[in-house]
């Protein structure tokens, strides 16, 4: 029996109906991807959710087998990123999962009830909502870990830049920018790259007859935000990619631009907005924290128990942080200054870090939150705007090169770990 048709077989179950059995099946393999599987009701989870999105946004949207396409293609992608981070060791735990949820509503101005109604009737399903933001935040920490040291800017690339946006004045425009990628093998021949080209064409003709982007990313795209409709959302055009920042240059929105031709394939943008906000202001925090790291020795509720120890003495004024970050803390950077950070951008922080920085007031003592790191306590001392001088300048176009580097890699990354993967789809029954 082949590997699809045993897997495949392992979800069938018999139900007694009366005195006649009868197999009835309620859930069926859809795709199998090195040594997981996707499952028929994920993909029409996905699909749903979809419909959901553009019904509430009056959007458009291809066939039932492009969403269907997409969707497969969608797990396919995160089920090869589960399983590189369980190679890896890699795991969100309970807490840190309601640190990001709790900041999540916070961001959305609701209780975490609220929210939770929200959810529900938005999705009909909090706990599958949960999981999947589980798996986001455990793909997203794949992605950073293994892009992150592919990276390397040198002090000569921020000062070329810094250059050029003096010579050609610093842009304060920021594009929304949608994106259509066309793609082509790693090892692909002339006819593979004949053939992309043709339906790259063919979907610049579509859209100049006036037929709506998104939809046609739905239908079309294997870039990575092609269920989104192709939005990359808001980039300086320093941040983009160097194709496309030089493609967009002298636009207007609206516009469609390519097929430009990348290793990747060919790439087709849209620019659905513009906007001049990107603020030159900087807002900072003065903030410190202790740092355990679970183990062996330290478990993970050992660890959280002892920092929600601390916050309550230090609240209390029972305790001084820096000495207790002297003796417990185990970030070796901070540790000797009282667990203090400097002055710095909260962005610069993991996620967690960073929204827990944001929602904290000035000299409030956080509960205990987990990162990859480990568990913290965390307190903001100051906050502060500073103007963009010289050396925030440098901060900021480091930022901008490593971003739109970071874009390019996480492709290049994605697309490898797809290539090296043994993937059978099934066909649909």
């Amino acid at each position: 029996m082949k590997l699809s048709q045993l897997i495949a077989a392992t979800l069938l179950c018999c139900t007694s109906i009366s005195a006649v059995a009868a197999e009835r099946e309620i859930d069926r393999v859809a795709a199998i991807v090195d040594n997981s599987v996707v499952l028929e009701s994920d993909i029409v989870d996905i699909v749903e959710r979809v419909k959901r999105n553009a019904a509430a946004q009056g959007q458009t949207l291809p066939s039932d087998a492009a969403l269907r396409t997409q969707a497969t293609e969608r797990l396919i992608s995160t089920n090869l990123q589960l399983q590189m981070a369980q190679r890896m060791g890699m795991q969100i735990s309970d807490s840190q999962l309601d640190d990001t949820i709790r900041n999540i509503a916070a961001g959305e101005k609701l209780s975490l009830e609220a929210f939770r109604q929200q959810v529900v009737a938005e999705e009909g399903n909090y706990e599958r909502f949960r999981e999947r933001l589980r798996e986001e935040m455990i793909t997203n920490e794949v992605v950073r870990a293994n892009v992150q040291r592919r990276i390397y800017i040198s002090p000569q690339e921020v000062d070329s830049l810094i250059k050029l946006m003096e010579e050609q004045g610093a842009s304060k425009e920021q594009y929304n920018l949608g994106h259509i990628l066309i793609a082509i093998p790693a090892q692909a021949g002339t006819d593979d790259v004949n053939q992309a080209k043709e339906r790259a064409d063919k979907v610049m003709e579509l859209l100049r007859s006036g037929s709506d982007f998104k939809r046609i990313a739905i239908a079309s795209s294997s870039g990575a935000k092609a269920l989104e409709g192709g939005d990359l959302g808001w980039m300086n055009i320093n941040e983009m990619p160097s194709l496309f920042s030089e493609a967009i240059r002298g636009r207007k929105k609206s516009d469609i631009i390519g097929p430009l031709r990348s290793g990747a394939g060919f790439h087709i943008l849209s620019i659905f907005d513009i906007r001049g906000d990107n603020v030159a202001d900087i807002k900072e925090v003065r903030s410190r924290h202790i740092l355990l790291k679970p183990s062996i020795i330290l478990s993970e509720e050992r660890a959280r128990t002892m920092l929600a120890e601390f916050a309550a003495k230090l609240r209390q004024d029972d305790s001084d942080f820096a000495e207790l970050a002297k003796q417990h803390s185990e970030d070796p950077g901070s540790k000797l200054n009282g667990g203090e950070l400097g002055w710095a951008e909260a962005d610069i922080f993991v996620p967690a870090f960073r929204d827990t920085l944001n929602r904290l007031e000035i000299n409030e003592i956080s509960e205990p939150f987990r990162t990859e790191h480990g568990w913290h306590i965390a307190q903001v001392m100051e906050k502060r705007t500073v103007d963009a001088t010289a050396d925030k300048k440098r901060e900021q176009v480091y930022r901008m090169i490593f971003n739109r580097r970071y874009g390019e890699e996480a492709t290049n990354f994605l697309r490898e770990l797809r290539e090296e993967a043994h993937i059978e789809v099934m066909s649909e029954q």
